[in-house]
């Protein structure tokens, strides 16, 4: 029987946490759909990466006011994908603000990319009538950028290529935490399809060099403590590097797509197949890994109508 388009059969609504993981830091989780991260300083709020509406954004702002009353002056934006980002108007913060490598992905693919995320996950787009239009940030920073709440000081960087081109982190020094998007999962598949599988285990190398005593991730529950940061940063790298590996072998063999597919499966599922959002991400991942293989550096773009012609070719 074919398996149901994406996350198309996900309607089920999720349990959300609001979790403190250090001082007026908090990461809002909901079953492995996309996390927000909240940094609360002397003077006002950050909000890192922005959910998907601005309705769901405004199950966001519930959870803040439930801790603080300070103004929210930043949406810092981790990607460009529109689950991420496309909720940021509710927040009314004065600035926003994403890496230069995120904004012109924005103007690269942001409008294919809506139209794509739209499809593949319905629930989270309920609501999407009141979305402004594509999310536009009024900051942005090549490598990295210092912003100060008060005198709480968060720094944002990008530490390499993982997930997408332009992936950042924002860390903040004084509680040694860092928000890192879905360049970390935890118990939720990693979304492949538009990454770059040689960077991102040197990218997730670079965290730990951090040693944070808690991490935010992008799915996932949030990681509090030393050996549970380290079983994620090692469980997201082996996800990305037993993704990759079958399927080069086959692509620089001269075998097909489907052949990939089917080597991928064989590694992966033993191992990965209980994670949130698995079987929606694996066409995807397969079919990026294969053009990386061969030397496509520049992911390409996902549209609508290629989402379902890869899905029914691997998972139809």
């Amino acid at each position: 029987m074919a398996k149901q388009f994406a996350s198309a059969g996900d309607l089920a609504e999720k349990t959300i946490s609001f979790t403190e993981v250090g001082r007026d830091l908090w990461a809002f989780t909901a079953q492995g759909d996309p996390n927000t991260g909240v940094i609360i300083g002397d003077d006002s709020v950050m909000i890192v990466d922005a959910q998907a509406t601005p309705r769901l954004a405004g199950k966001v702002i519930e959870k803040v006011r439930s801790v603080t009353d300070k103004p929210i002056k930043y949406v810092v934006l981790t990607h460009y994908h529109a689950v991420r980002v496309l909720g940021a108007s509710a927040y009314q913060a004065s600035e926003v603000v994403m890496s230069e490598m995120a904004r012109a992905q924005v103007v690269e693919r942001g409008q294919e990319d809506w139209e794509s995320e739209f499809g593949r996950f319905p629930r989270l787009f309920q609501g999407h009538e009141s979305i402004p239009g594509l999310t536009w940030p009024t900051l942005t920073f090549s490598d990295r950028a210092s912003l100060y709440l008060g005198k709480r000081r968060v720094d944002l960087k990008f530490l390499g290529r993982a997930h997408t081109a332009g992936d950042i982190v924002a860390h903040v020094p004084d509680a040694n935490v860092m928000f890192t998007g879905d360049i970390v999962e935890y118990h939720s598949a990693c979304y492949c399809g538009d990454a770059h599988f040689g960077d991102w285990p040197a990218t997730l190398e670079a965290i730990q060099g951090y040693a944070p005593d808690a991490i935010a991730p992008g799915r996932g529950d949030a990681l509090v403590g030393a050996k549970m940061v380290g079983e994620a940063l090692d469980n997201t790298a082996d996800f990305v590097r037993s993704t990759f590996r079958p399927v080069a072998r086959v692509a620089r063999g001269g075998g097909s797509l489907k052949e990939a597919w089917d080597a991928c499966r064989a590694e992966c599922d033993p191992k990965f197949a209980s994670y949130a959002i698995y079987e929606h991400c694996l066409p995807f991942n397969v079919a990026r890994a294969y053009d990386e293989a061969l030397g496509v550096d520049t992911p390409r773009i996902w549209t609508a109508a290629r989402d379902r012609d890869m899905w029914h070719a691997l998972q139809g």
